[in-house]
Order: structure tokens, then C-alpha cells, then sequence
């Protein structure tokens, strides 16, 4: 594998290692724009950046709902038939966040003064970002500061804040303002970096704006996409002496201010609850009702409360979703900040999508990507399953658009879109964006997984049966049977390694895609002879016809898989051996990721991958491969593979731990640790990297677990590295929990559920009865083969 970059790990010193926060100590300028992204909170459906509550330094504030938008026409320089025209890109709203302190009239910034401590924690069990701050005036005024912020995952549209300030020494007048801030314009950026968000100087503007009694209101509405939102807040104070109060009010700036004489000993606290709804049907009248009964409920049940009902969701989150490593404290405490990225992406989604940045920054506009289904949805199928089946219906309702955009490029049935936020392709780059066809087969793969593990067939009656139809008609629309040999090629597609684009017969497409054909014959079929008169008015209202369903399984039959014979490998298209190796040795670390220093013609005549391409296909469909053809593809693909994308380093971190290379998997899993931590890969300040975030999960649970779980079933073949005392995880068997322990020497499962689960483990088959306990000794650590496991069992109490 190429060494290009090393795991940057936050330092010790500044950021201490602790099994459930994250804590920053010090003041660092340079570190802002990260650190709002490490501090960052959400909900899945609301999301803050983690910026000083002061408002600076900065680097990007935001706030964002899910989906909240605002649209741009994307010009191109030549245009030609059937190009992305709309470009979309999720839209700030008016920030909560500010509460700036005043020391006799002049605003407290970190700069100025004297700093005597300053830390931060975000508190991954209790989800609360706590500040304490002690600090001196420019006038001498020395005071302690500590604040408290929340995004509620009981009350989806609620932030909260708890802002105290104590006067150790000096008098003065000390203010708090309190605003709902629009920050329009403040932060564009104009740079060559796809992954970054379009410059939008102003998204929103303001409608109405009101500031009486302490309680602020802001309304505005998107220029373009028609979307509208109100935003509002309200206020508790609490002092040891006389608060003054006032308001104010301006389109962009609705402020209400505290101010006491301030003595030592005094306190000022305030407790600030903020609300956010947003709609593209709903009037702006109506959601200010909407968020004046939100706040209501948010303010009458206080601070604390909201504190309370944080820990109990998260209480549940850790029993069902938490990794436990002894032996690595620092591996340990990057895992659950990673899993905690996932609960502020997921947990109160809510029908909505998970963009690719989550809802901590602007990355990627925002967009949905294919990063869902094959990264997310395995994690959430076996942790929370009713958010994946949210998930699976949200992309079913984009069916209608996949069905146009199929159209427009000239095929049958539906082509879901590779970046989007309301349905409609949105990637103006079709070459490594459009041209990616796969996702309808990735679509169909986890909408398959999902059903195997939770054995809910109603999915499939109620949306699943329909995106199964109309991404098999794409398949069969798309490829074509070969004169003579009658083998069924696809054309003219990008896999997912966007260094290599616009092929034929990629094999990770090929691959996908007659899983998803051949699992689109068989639902449709089991269902027909099941209920005949539900396929009766199914097949009507889809003008399906019987003769479809046969070429679906003929073309899954006669499918090109490429593989070449000599090397014993799968070619990644079936062209890629033909093109020369990129020369790694003559690129300096500083041209990594290579899409920002070559032109993409360069890139794409050479064999080079941006991220896992056959040894992801290999992953989800390893069943289909020999373990020599793993081997050997892994072993060929991994020093080819730069790595610059974030999907990349947990699948080679599991492919690398099924291949026996203890080292190497581990070392791909510190970059996927590190990913966002450590900046790895540069654009950490942008959001965070919640596929590869998801991806920490997968290589421990299907990495180093070894879990793998083709057709539903539970297989275990562990690569527990010898210097992890334990390893431990549940999953979720419909509405029953299994418990997994194992180290380098043995595995041992606790079964919730009443009746006997099945597992195997190194290829013989156990069962584990209902309500105990079983541990299955691993004879031999690396070997697929060799003695068999031994089992011993036992009540589980």
C-alpha cells in the first residue's frame, strides 16, 4: 500500500484521551475551522457547528436542517442534451449559537485580555458540549465562564444553551446579547475542490424579524428553491443582582441583552432555548406556530430536562450501537466519537435523507450520495433497524425522479441520482458522477440486506418490489447480449473509483448489477405466487410484463464479469490492464489527493484508484468470489489505491484483515479513525465524513470481527489483532439483541432472543440457545481452515 501521508493524531497534551469525550484544552487559532467541525452538534434533523459562542475567531458558522436548500443554475461551458441544469446546495439558517459578553461595552474575544484556562468537551454519552473558560479583561475584570449546548434528540427542532458568567475580581458592567443571527454572505469561498460546498453569497432572505420580551423571532425564505423556515428563540435568566433588560431588531441581527454591575461574586446565567421549523409547502404563518409550540414545550420543561431525556436517548444508542476496545484507549476513545457522528446523523433523520457531511458543515452541498445504502444502512440495519426502512422509503420517493433521469439518458425504468437533495441529479460532472449507474444496484443491495436480516417482507410489498422493477428494467435497458456469445455486457459506465471513468464492463457494476436482476426476478416472482391478487393490481399499475422478469434472470445469467486468467485477477473494467501504472514513486506526498493536482484526462489513462473499486465489490458480494480470487485482487488493487477518498480505508482496512495482514488492516483502520479527527484527508473543516465515520463500525464488526452475513446468515471468521485484550458489540436480530465478545483466542455470543440462533464460526455451525451463552475457542487466529473451534455454553443469566 502507498505511504503518502501519515495518521495525524491530535497531541496528548491538548487533546487528552478519555473513554467518552473529546476534550480541547488551550485556545488554538489555527485549529477553529476544525475544531467547529469536531464540536459540531445535530440530530438528523438539525444541526449546529461547533463555533464560539462569541462568533470569533471563525472559520464557517452554520446552521442547517436536513434537505433545507436553496437551488442555482449550473452553467456549463459547452452545453449538450441532458446535462444536471440545477444545481442544489443546503442553505444556512439564522444562528442560535450567538451570545456574545460584553465587559463594559466592549465584546469578550479570546485575543484580547488574558487567558488563564480555556477547554472544551464534547460529552459523548451525555451529548453536550461543555466550555469553560477563565479569563481577564483588557480592564481587569476577572471572570469564569462556562457554557453548556445541546441539540435535542427528543425535540428534533430544539437547540439549547447554558451560559454562566461569574465575576471573580473587578467590577464593571457586564452584558449578555443574545441573537438570532443571519450570516448570509460571510463565508464564500471560490475554490477548485469539488468537495467543497458552491458559493452562495446569500441563500435565504429575511421576511420577518421581531424581538419583544426576550423572545426573538426571525422568518425568511430561500430566493429560489421556495423554501421557508422560522426560527425562534426565548430566555431565562437567572442573577445574584438587578438585570437590566432590552431588544433589538434588524432583518439580519434579533438580539436580547442582560446586563447587571457586576461585583465579585456576581452571577449572570441564561438559559437560551432556540427553535427551527422548515418547509417548501408549508406558509411561514404556519410554521411560526409550529415553533411557537415548540419552544413552549422546550422552555416549560427547562435545561435540565432537556439534559435528562439527552442521556436516556443516548443511554439506548450506546446499548445498541457501542464498540468496546481494551488494549487502545486512544483507538477506543476515536471509535466512539466516530459512532457519535452517526447518532447526529440518524437518530432523528425522520424520513429525511443522511447527507454525506451530515448536518456539521456544507461539504459536498449538503448532497445524498450512494454513501447511504452501502456504508450507513449496514450499520443502522443491525443497530436501529426502523431507521434503515426510513431510510430505504426516503430513497423510494425518489423514484419518480430516477424514472425521468432514466429517460433522459435514453433508458427503461429508473436510475436513481449520484448527488441530490430534492431527487433530481444535481452533478454537474457526469463523467465521475452521472455515469456512476451502480448506485440502482447499491439501492437494491441494501434494500436486499436489509430484508434478510430483519426478515420484514411488508418492506417489500410496500415500496421495495416497485425500486426492484424499475432498477431491473434499467439493467436490462442499459446492457446488451453480445452477438455470438449471447454474454450480457454494460457499457459506458464509472464504477466506484472515480480515477477510472466511463468504461465498460466495470466489474464492480457488473457484479452489482446481476445481484440486483436476479433478486428483482425472485421477489417479483415469490410475491406473485404468494398473493396473486396483490401482483395482479402490482403488476397493472407498473405495466409489468412476465417476459421482463425472464430477461432480468437471463441477462443476471449471462453477465460479463471480467477476469483475467494469467494474473488470476478481475480486471476493474474491461480495459483497465491495458493502461499503464501510475509511476507512485515520482509523486511527492504534497500531490495527494491527485484530483486537485492533475487534469482528470491524466488521471483516467493510468491505473490508479481514488478509493476501493473490485475489493469493495468483493466485500459486499464475497460469496461470489473464491477466497483465491480475494487474494489475489486484494493483493494486486492495494498498492494501486491512493486512498484519497474517504469511502476507501475501512474497506481495505476489513478486505486487509480477512487477507490475514493484521498490520495493514490496522493501519487503514487509523486512517478511517483519523479521518475527521486527524484532517486526514484535508477537509475535515468542511464536516464530517459520516460514510467513513460508519465505515469505523464496519471494519470492526465485518473487519476484524470477521462477521459476514450473506443471504442473513451469521458467519464469523475473527482477525482480532493480539494487542486488544477484548472486542465487543451487539447487533439487533429483529427485536432481539446478540452480544459479541471475542478476542485473539476465543468468540462468545449472548443471545437475547427465545428461541436458538444459528452462527458459524470459522466455517462449522453452532447454535446458540435461546437466552444463554455460548463461547467457541479460535484454534488457529489467521486460518480459514484448520482445527475446529470448540464451543462451550452456558445460562446467560
Amino acid at each position: 500500500m502507498m505511504q503518502h501521508r501519515p495518521v495525524k493524531r491530535p497531541p496528548v497534551d491538548d487533546y487528552p484521551v478519555h473513554p467518552w469525550q473529546l476534550i480541547e484544552r488551550g485556545f488554538h487559532p489555527d485549529g477553529v475551522p476544525l475544531s467547529e467541525t469536531l464540536f459540531a452538534l445535530a440530530n438528523g434533523y438539525l444541526g449546529v457547528r461547533g463555533s464560539l459562542e462569541e462568533g470569533l475567531p471563525s472559520h464557517e458558522h452554520g446552521t442547517f436542517i436536513n434537505g433545507f436548500h436553496e437551488t442555482w443554475p449550473i452553467v456549463h461551458g459547452e452545453e449538450a442534451y441532458g446535462l444536471a441544469s440545477v444545481g442544489q446546495t443546503i442553505a444556512g439558517l439564522p444562528d442560535a449559537t450567538a451570545i456574545t459578553l460584553y465587559i463594559d461595552d466592549e465584546p469578550m474575544v479570546l485575543s484580547s485580555g488574558r487567558l488563564l484556562a480555556h477547554e472544551r468537551r464534547l460529552d459523548l454519552r451525555n451529548g453536550v458540549l461543555e466550555r469553560d473558560l477563565h479569563w481577564e479583561s483588557p480592564s481587569g475584570l476577572e471572570l469564569r465562564l462556562r457554557s453548556q449546548r445541546l441539540v435535542s434528540f427528543v425535540h428534533r427542532h430544539v437547540v439549547a444553551f447554558r451560559f454562566e458568567v461569574t465575576v471573580v475580581a473587578g467590577r464593571g458592567r457586564v452584558v449578555l446579547s443574545s441573537s438570532l443571527v443571519n450570516r448570509q454572505g460571510e463565508t464564500a469561498k471560490h475554490e477548485l475542490d469539488p468537495r467543497r460546498a458552491a458559493s452562495l453569497a446569500t441563500a435565504i432572505k429575511p421576511v420577518h424579524w421581531e424581538a419583544v420580551d426576550g423572545r426573538l423571532v426571525l422568518s425568511c425564505r430561500t430566493h429560489n428553491s421556495g423554501m421557508g423556515a422560522v426560527c425562534a428563540a426565548q430566555h431565562l435568566v437567572v442573577a445574584n443582582s438587578e438585570v437590566q433588560r432590552t431588544c433589538r431588531a434588524a432583518p439580519d441581527d434579533v438580539a436580547a441583552e442582560y446586563a447587571i454591575e457586576a461585583t465579585p461574586g456576581s452571577t449572570l446565567r441564561l438559559d437560551k432555548f432556540a427553535a427551527y421549523h422548515a418547509s417548501a409547502e408549508v406558509s411561514l404563518a404556519d410554521l411560526a406556530e409550529q415553533v411557537e409550540r415548540t419552544l413552549q414545550v422546550a422552555a416549560s420543561e427547562g435545561f435540565d430536562s432537556l439534559l435528562a431525556g439527552q442521556r436516556q436517548c443516548l443511554d439506548k444508542f450506546w446499548e445498541r450501537s457501542d464498540v468496546r476496545i481494551e488494549g487502545d484507549a486512544a483507538i477506543q476513545q476515536a471509535v466512539r466519537w466516530n459512532l457519535f457522528q452517526l447518532a447526529q446523523a440518524t437518530l432523528r433523520a425522520d424520513g429525511q435523507g443522511v447527507p454525506a457531511k451530515g448536518l456539521t458543515g456544507r461539504g459536498y452541498d449538503g448532497h445524498y450520495f450512494w454513501d447511504t445504502e452501502i456504508y450507513l444502512l449496514p450499520f443502522l440495519i443491525q443497530t436501529y433497524p426502523h431507521i434503515a426502512r426510513d431510510l430505504l422509503r426516503f430513497r423510494y420517493g425518489m423514484l419518480d425522479a430516477a424514472r425521468r433521469k432514466a429517460r433522459i439518458v435514453g433508458e427503461l425504468g429508473a436510475l436513481f441520482p449520484w448527488r441530490t437533495i430534492n431527487g433530481e441529479e444535481a452533478s454537474a460532472y457526469y463523467w465521475a458522477g452521472t455515469a456512476q449507474y451502480h448506485i440502482d444496484a447499491d439501492v437494491a443491495y441494501a434494500l436486499r440486506k436489509y430484508v434478510e436480516l430483519t426478515g420484514d417482507g411488508e418492506a417489500l410489498r410496500e415500496f421495495g418490489a416497485e425500486i426492484l422493477v424499475e432498477t431491473g428494467r434499467l439493467w436490462s435497458s442499459l446492457g446488451f447480449h453480445a452477438a455470438g456469445t449471447g454474454a450480457f455486457h454494460i457499457h459506458g459506465v464509472t464504477g466506484p473509483d472515480e480515477y477510472t471513468t466511463v468504461v465498460d464492463d466495470n466489474t464492480y457494476t457488473n457484479v452489482m448489477a446481476r445481484e440486483n436482476l436476479s433478486y428483482a426476478a425472485r421477489v417479483i416472482e415469490d410475491l406473485r405466487d404468494a398473493d396473486p391478487e396483490w401482483y395482479r393490481g402490482f403488476s397493472e399499475r407498473l405495466k409489468l410484463e412476465s417476459s421482463e422478469i425472464t430477461e432480468w434472470r437471463r441477462a443476471a445469467e449471462a453477465m460479463f464479469i471480467p477476469y483475467d486468467e494469467a494474473r488470476g485477477v478481475h480486471p476493474q473494467d474491461a480495459h483497465f490492464f491495458a493502461r499503464e501504472v501510475w509511476d507512485f514513486d515520482a509523486t511527492p506526498p504534497e500531490n495527494y489527493p491527485l484530483l486537485l493536482h492533475y487534469h482528470p484526462l491524466v488521471i483516467y489513462r493510468f491505473q490508479v484508484l481514488k478509493q476501493a473499486d473490485v475489493v469493495l465489490a468483493m466485500l459486499l458480494l464475497g460469496d461470489r468470489f473464491t477466497p483465491e480470487q480475494r487474494r489475489a485482487n486484494f493483493a494486486y488493487y492495494e498498492p494501486i489505491t491512493t486512498g484519497d477518498s474517504s469511502l476507501s480505508h475501512a474497506v481495505q482496512s476489513i478486505m486487509a484483515a480477512e487477507a490475514g495482514e493484521s498490520d495493514l488492516a490496522l493501519t487503514h483502520l487509523g486512517h478511517a479513525l483519523f479521518m475527521d479527527l486527524g484532517n486526514w484527508a484535508g477537509n475535515a473543516e468542511d464536516g464530517v465524513h459520516i460514510a467513513s465515520a460508519a465505515g469505523v463500525w464496519l471494519a470492526l464488526v465485518y473487519g476484524f470481527a470477521g462477521l459476514r452475513d450473506h443471504g442473513g446468515k451469521l458467519r464469523f471468521d475473527p482477525r482480532v489483532p493480539v494487542t486488544w485484550q477484548e472486542l465487543a458489540f451487539s447487533l439487533r436480530i429483529g427485536n432481539q439483541a446478540l452480544a459479541v465478545r471475542l478476542n485473539s483466542e476465543t468468540i462468545a455470543f449472548g443471545w437475547s432472543g427465545p428461541e436458538p440462533l444459528p452462527v458459524t464460526v470459522r466455517g462449522r455451525e453452532f447454535t446458540v440457545p435461546g437466552g444463554t451463552d455460548l463461547t467457541v475457542s479460535l484454534a488457529d487466529r489467521y486460518a480459514l481452515g484448520g482445527r475446529s473451534p470448540e464451543a462451550t455454553s452456558g445460562s446467560s443469566g
